[in-house]
């Protein structure tokens, strides 16, 4: 997931109750950024930052963490998350267990849209582990 593509990451602060002084500070952090680019002492003009956090700042990781607390809501299946990495899992072994996964993975593809978040699809793999697991084809 991109995070410097969120254009809305104000509104799901609130969402998820950060309002106040706090959330005003930082409205005014995200607010009128600029940046450029410089390669061997050469700069590029100066650029509005219109949509996500700056890299390498100390609260992006903050703000990226609780923009997607959510994720796993209503998930039928296991989930882990590391940083930007997402990892749906659980029992392949009946017809039922291979449509819940396929379930959970249809809400998290509606969650990326929702949140203008997409999964980088051509970095998510299936793994079949185990001799009773029907090796069912999923799609995002």
């Amino acid at each position: 997931m991109n995070f410097d593509k969120v254009p809305h990451l104000l509104d799901k602060l609130a969402k998820h109750g950060i309002c106040g002084k706090v959330w005003d500070w930082i409205k005014e952090w995200l607010s009128n950024r600029q940046q450029r680019v410089c390669i061997d002492g050469f700069c590029s003009s100066w650029e509005a930052a219109t949509s996500g956090v700056p890299q390498g700042s100390v609260l992006g990781p903050v703000l990226f963490l609780i923009f997607i607390n959510d994720i796993d809501s209503n998930l039928l299946s296991s989930i882990l998350k590391f940083a930007d990495d997402t990892k749906l899992f659980g029992k392949a072994n009946k017809e039922e267990d291979t449509r819940i996964l396929q379930a959970d993975l249809n809400h998290l593809m509606d969650w990326s849209e929702k949140w203008q978040m997409p999964f980088n699809i051509s970095k998510c793999k299936v793994m079949h582990l185990g001799y009773r697991n029907n090796h069912s084809e999923y799609y995002g």
